[in-house]
């Protein structure tokens, strides 16, 4: 609440508190954080008891936050990062945007709604799910087409659909201790944006997707997946730094060069893929073998499912110790 100068005598020290409370628990709670300072924009997932997972409020915050950024005339770089320990362990598969129950998909934004039958139990509408998850992309998106240098800051896990949204960055920073892996490509999904293969080229792609494995920090710098790593601790000033130089090029030379980069890629199919790649999605989480997977959650519980999905290929939670 903003008090004009007049009234300001007339808040008491214990408004004035209830009011400092009210503001801190607000911005605790907020799903993304914003803040402007020495000429770049910090855009943070705000969910770290969470493992910042993503949610539709998370996701429409990021694009919020990347359209007021490209708003702001004190903005020249935009840095992307997580709060707490890990970026983002991808979507919130408690309140995920896969399944066909009404009242699960009423927790994700769409643009898209048309007549039809109550679905039944199992049933499957491709054009409803093409459009919500499609949404997704279309906000994931936005950092790609920002006309402003976005820096991905990778700590701790980027997992699953956090690939989807941090490969959209222009220049990704990883922690020297962090992973970055697609392990939904073993059941249960297809990257949407499908940034891998024009990121890394036909081989690696093919190597991490096929198999899901997770990709550790030395092995992401050499194949050129990132652009630096650095200690943790080092990481977040690190990436800062790196986002203000970018305030010694004129805005418009930087939104022309990245777009005649990105536009190499679009002239490649980018825009197809990402078609084919939220279809196929789509398809992939609601073969028999998904929904078997999904139904796990409830038999087994959900970390023993993940466990039984990760423990051949000794990744993730089941990294030997």
């Amino acid at each position: 609440m903003a008090l004009g100068p007049y009234f300001a005598h007339l808040v008491t020290r214990s408004e004035a508190l209830a009011h400092d409370n009210v503001c801190q628990n607000h911005f605790m709670t907020e799903p993304v954080l914003y803040v402007e300072r020495d000429d770049i924009a910090i855009i943070s997932i705000n969910r770290p008891h969470k493992k910042n997972t993503l949610t539709d409020a998370v996701i429409q915050g990021i694009a919020d936050g990347i359209d007021r950024a490209t708003k702001s005339r004190d903005v020249c770089a935009i840095v992307l990062r997580g709060e707490g320990d890990t970026f983002t362990a991808g979507y919130d598969l408690a309140a995920s945007p896969s399944g066909s129950d009404a009242d699960e998909q009423r927790r994700w934004s769409t643009p898209y709604g048309a007549k039809g039958p109550e679905p039944r139990e199992g049933a499957w509408d491709p054009v409803r799910d093409w459009q919500f998850m499609g949404n997704n992309v279309k906000r994931f998106m936005k950092i790609w087409e920002c006309p402003k240098p976005v820096l991905g800051e990778v700590k701790g896990w980027a997992i699953g659909g956090a690939t989807d949204l941090v490969m959209c960055c222009d220049l990704l920073y990883m922690a020297s201790d962090a992973h970055i892996g697609y392990a939904p490509s073993r059941i249960y999904g297809t990257p949407t944006t499908m940034m891998w293969v024009y990121r890394l080229g036909l081989e690696h792609a093919k190597q991490f997707i096929l198999t899901g494995r997770a990709i550790d920090a030395d092995t992401a710098y050499r194949i050129g997946l990132v652009s630096h790593v650095c200690p943790p601790d080092e990481l977040g000033a690190f990436i800062e730094e790196e986002a203000r130089r970018f305030r010694h090029i004129p805005a418009n030379q930087l939104a022309l060069n990245k777009l005649l980069i990105n536009q190499a890629f679009e002239n490649m199919g980018l825009r197809t893929s990402q078609l084919l790649g939220t279809f196929f999605d789509g398809i992939t989480r609601h073969t028999e073998e998904a929904q078997q997977w999904v139904e796990g959650f409830s038999e087994k519980g959900f970390r023993e499912v993940i466990r039984e999905r990760d423990t051949p290929w000794q990744d993730y939670g089941e990294r030997p110790r």
